[in-house]
């Protein structure tokens, strides 16, 4: 259904959401999504940091005793 959607049928959607909502509430609208999707990208980042360094932490070497005599 939606792959006979060309420029002129997209160019409709685009006029017919300007005149129901307003320029002033779609940039509000846009602006939040951009705030979301940053907040997101460091959520992500900020997790795999910290998987990186608890997989760093858990590979530390351990020897025992004995090993430490064989070296």
């Amino acid at each position: 259904m939606l792959n006979n959607i060309g420029l002129p049928g997209l160019l409709l959607i685009v006029v017919v959401v300007l005149v129901l909502f307003g320029r002033g509430k779609i940039a509000g609208l846009m602006g939040e999504m951009g705030k979301g999707i940053t907040a997101f990208k460091k959520g992500v980042k900020d997790g795999t940091e910290e998987l990186e360094s608890q997989a760093v932490a858990d590979t530390v070497e351990v020897t025992t005793e004995n090993d430490k005599d064989k070296v």
